[in-house]
């Protein structure tokens, strides 16, 4: 399933975003005598469409709504969409801006901002120190010799601490400046022992880095959000300096989300995001966030901004993660087997389950199936693993003779294999009882879910390595 992607949603109404006052944007383009051109900010990675206008004959284009933009980095878009131009929008709201197209970077005037002649130099700067840092950077990695190895990464160091220098007194010099935040949401933490020696010191330097990553940054200032780097720094904080638990993450999220309440527009922002990156997670175990999320935020009517197909898509995989989420018990199966005999996943008596949800007509499923059982002969049923093995096709009545067939062809008559009857499965959806694809969330063939003697879920959606893996960690943890 694709992420939502439903936090660049629910900031635009009436075609401009909305505020207290009105803005206007005048376009000078005397390279363009026609086309339309746009007005764009960022949320996230993407530009959204602020506004539109015609360019005129003589290369102008007015840019005009009755409401104040809100403060962030905006785009002018020009005809063709091939060429755009940046700039800040803060408190100043009647700005021009005259663009050259023969060099857009240096020749391009804005009028009318105070806060962007400040974010026109910053750029400048920034451009110059980023040529020379990638000069010394080749150089560094084609050097024929320790010296000029050393000298180059002292050059590119040099440049680069010019460059964090230059930041750093914009944000003394300029502290209130749109800039100055901008700055300070993008500046990182410098760790106290540079040189780590031991493992103890490693550990402190994390914890300090992790504790002052957010330093300077308010989640109660949504400019921030119409940047292009807050989510980079966000999706690093959450992938790689926070613990991958579900339980830290739940902790720190909800932290965030209590310090941006007051701001609505970072608190959409926020609990958006949140929402696209845990309803498909990369790790185990995080649907979990997804579920809190769910549970906390989005079933308690806080997400209002949400249109109704994105809320049910969203309460559907909520309902599908409940049941079947990593330390809760598993739902039990009742079924019958391949002999007609009733066979439920509790009656297993097992140190380990491994429950396998297949289809003898899936191609992947004839490759694994197979490997899973090799695998189980050679090493897991000595350490009293079992199987219970589910068909899955919806046409099971047609299908069984193919998983008779095939069971009988890869001899895994030593698995628990079974099936639900037609009369079995009306009734249950006549009780309203929950099929297994909901219980276990089987979207995909061949799935694999891994219960402890209790039958308790330890592990799910696992591939038959990842499987052997958790496994082997298990039996040793045990010795």
């Amino acid at each position: 399933m694709k992420k939502l992607i439903i936090f660049l949603t629910g900031l635009v109404a009436g075609g401009h975003l909305m505020a207290q006052q009105g803005y206007q944007v005048t376009l000078q383009a005397p390279q363009f005598k026609s086309g339309i051109t746009y007005l764009t900010y960022y949320m996230g990675a993407n530009l959204n469409v602020a506004d539109s206008a015609a360019v005129s004959n003589t290369g102008t284009a007015v840019f005009k709504g009755n409401t104040k933009l809100p403060g962030g980095i905006y785009v002018i878009v020009l005809p063709g969409k091939r060429l755009r131009t940046d700039f800040l929008i803060d408190k100043e709201q009647r700005i021009s801006v005259k663009v050259d197209t023969t060099d857009l970077m240096n020749k391009t005037v804005v009028t009318g901002s105070k806060e962007n002649a400040l974010y026109v130099q910053y750029q400048k700067y920034v451009a110059q120190k980023s040529v020379l840092l990638e000069s010394e950077r080749k150089s560094y990695a084609t050097s024929m010799s320790k010296t000029d190895s050393l000298l180059h990464e002292m050059n590119y160091n040099m440049y680069n601490a010019e460059l964090n220098t230059y930041r750093d007194n914009i944000i003394k010099t300029q502290p209130t400046s749109m800039m100055a935040v901008l700055l300070k949401a993008m500046k990182d933490p410098v760790v106290p022992i540079l040189m780590p020696q031991t493992k103890d010191d490693s550990v402190k330097n994390y914890n300090y880095y992790k504790s002052h990553y957010w330093d300077g940054v308010t989640f109660m200032d949504e400019r921030i959000i119409r940047t292009p780097f807050f989510l980079r720094r966000l999706e690093r904080y959450y992938t790689e300096v926070m613990p991958q638990s579900s339980d830290s993450l739940i902790k720190d999220i909800d932290y965030k989300l209590l310090l941006a309440r007051s701001n609505p527009e970072m608190y959409k922002f926020l609990l958006n995001w949140f929402t696209d990156e845990y309803i498909n997670p990369k790790y185990m175990g995080q649907d979990a966030v997804f579920v809190h999320l769910f549970e906390k935020y989005h079933s308690k009517g806080v997400s209002s901004w949400l249109n109704e197909k994105q809320m049910e898509t969203i309460s559907r995989r909520a309902y599908m993660l409940m049941a079947n989420l990593i330390g809760e018990k598993a739902a039990n199966l009742e079924m019958i087997d391949s002999a007609g005999k009733s066979a439920a996943l509790y009656d297993l008596a097992a140190d380990y389950t491994i429950v396998c949800f297949w289809d003898p007509n899936c191609g992947h499923c004839k490759e694994e199936v197979p490997r899973l059982d090799s695998i189980y002969q050679a090493s897991w049923k000595s350490h009293g693993v079992k199987i219970y093995a589910v068909l899955t096709p919806d046409d099971k009545e047609n299908s069984k003779p193919e998983w008779v067939k095939f069971i009988k062809e890869h001899k895994l008559g030593e698995w628990t294999n079974v099936y639900k009857t037609k009369a079995m499965e009306d009734a249950d959806f006549a009780a309203q009882k929950p099929s297994f694809r909901q219980l276990y969330d089987v979207t995909l063939t061949p799935t694999l879910y891994l219960l402890d003697k209790n039958k308790n879920i330890i592990g799910k959606k696992l591939t038959i390595f990842q499987l052997n893996d958790l496994l082997e960690v298990k039996w040793k943890t045990k010795l």
